[in-house]
């Protein structure tokens, strides 16, 4: 079964806490803090891989979840950080968060991290100073990452074959390739795309054969959105009109409102030809053609037999032109090609993926300006005031609400930061409920 759309819940490790400890040893009685700190949780890593061509294996399995750092323990020994948990996806996959593209895998190999594993807790070992000479504060490690993907699946070729059912798409991919796509002769027949490398000039062209669109199809009419995110990644359109329509001007009009309608193809270059044409009579070519330069005054019009052999090497060169012409043309640079010539084309250029930032989270420290700017307070219906910022949050999640010496700590911060006299200003008591990244407290000590 071919499915090229899934939803996957994702759940990176959480990170491990730090431990408070102290060394205790023989003619030592006052080793001092060595607590270890946790250790980070593993990341979820979606990887592009070549013989991964579906993506039925997330129907089954909808929950990824990667390892959980360990904690940390004493002398100083620091947790084991969770395993990344590595996700092979087809070549043209698109990953998304609430619509948000994520990641964009386009060649063999890619990796991005979608969702980040929590980082480990400090141990009390990280807390000791000249006026702290034996803390009792740790951090808990912070929560992975957790939340529902969207994965779409989109061929990456350099020309996609379109054109109304029984057009001679899949017989044109199979003769011209080495692909071998279910060919019969009734509508439909092609319900996936197909790839295949045709090789002209020794160059090296991927074909997507993209299944027989409808009119409506970008409306979603039949199975219209499904095939045409196909189409949406090729540089060039072999746009294929049977010879044998009544009228071949309508059936290329028809296929080019529905591309018109969706997304830019309308401005995707373009090449038409007229199949079956083995033992048509040269007026109705004519005919025919001169239906199609109605429509289309620039189109550009051959006359092929797949079955018959004729016409095909004129038709790939021009192909395989427009393909160079394309690339050398787009305002994007070239990119990693998945085939093993690494032909530049525009298709090349578009592999390139925009991955996600892989940065691992700054080091915090009160010293930082952007510290002081970057919180928020408000005041819910409850009463509750909700501190919001990124820094700040980190803090929060850090902090073992169950250690008074931990929550003292975050108070502290919430105090040089200036987070203190904003809740003060906005009517906080010392009793009122504080809430900072789902840690709720107390404004001031409540013992």
């Amino acid at each position: 079964m071919f499915t090229d759309t899934a939803k996957v819940s994702l759940k990176a490790g959480n990170g491990g806490n730090g431990a408070v400890s102290f060394r205790r040893e023989i003619y030592i009685p006052k080793g001092g803090p060595d607590g270890g700190d946790g250790g980070k949780g593993g990341d979820i890593v979606f990887k592009a891989d070549k013989d991964t061509n579906t993506l039925i294996d997330f129907r089954y399995t909808p929950i990824l979840t990667a390892e959980d750092g360990k904690n940390g323990s004493g002398t100083r020994s620091a947790g084991r950080s969770g395993k990344d948990l590595i996700v092979e996806v087809p070549i043209g996959t698109v990953v998304k968060r609430d619509g948000v593209v994520l990641a964009d895998l386009t060649h063999d190999g890619q990796t991005a991290i979608i969702a980040k594993g929590g980082d480990g807790g400090f141990g009390n070992a990280h807390f000791k100073s000249s006026t702290r000479q034996a803390p009792i504060i740790a951090e808990v490690g912070e929560p992975g990452e957790e939340f529902e993907a969207e994965l779409e699946l989109k061929s990456v070729a350099d020309v996609g074959l379109v054109g109304l059912p029984n057009a001679g798409k899949s017989t044109f991919l199979s003769v011209v390739s080495n692909a071998k796509p279910e060919i019969a002769d009734y509508p439909f027949t092609t319900i996936t795309p197909n790839l295949g490398v045709a090789t002209i000039d020794e160059k090296d062209i991927l074909i997507a054969d993209i299944p027989g669109l409808i009119e409506g199809a970008s409306e979603g009419k039949g199975l219209g959105h499904d095939f045409l995110r196909h189409v949406d990644r090729t540089a060039v359109l072999l746009h294929l009109v049977d010879v044998y329509n009544n009228d071949a001007g309508e059936a290329y009009k028809t296929i080019r409102n529905e591309l018109e309608k969706y997304s830019d193809l309308k401005d995707r270059p373009e090449v038409v030809a007229l199949t079956k044409c083995e033992g048509v009579d040269k007026d109705i070519i004519e005919m025919q053609t001169t239906s199609i330069l109605a429509v289309n005054p620039n189109a550009r019009v051959f006359t092929i037999s797949s079955a018959a052999h004729t016409g095909l090497t004129e038709l790939l060169r021009e192909l395989k032109d427009e393909v160079l012409s394309s690339s050398n043309a787009g305002p994007r640079p070239s990119g990693p090609s998945p085939r093993a010539d690494g032909a530049n084309s525009r298709a090349a250029a578009l592999r390139n993926a925009p991955l996600l930032d892989e940065d691992s989270t700054p080091v915090i420290s009160l010293s930082d300006k952007e510290l002081k700017t970057t919180w928020k307070v408000e005041k819910d219906e409850d009463g509750k005031f909700i501190v919001t910022g990124e820094k700040i949050e980190k803090f929060a999640r850090r902090t073992d609400l169950n250690n008074y010496a931990s929550v003292n700590r975050l108070r502290d911060i919430m105090k040089k930061l200036g987070i203190r006299a904003e809740l003060t200003s906005m009517g906080a008591e010392p009793d009122s409920i504080i809430s900072i990244a789902g840690k709720e407290f107390t404004l001031v000590e409540d013992w």
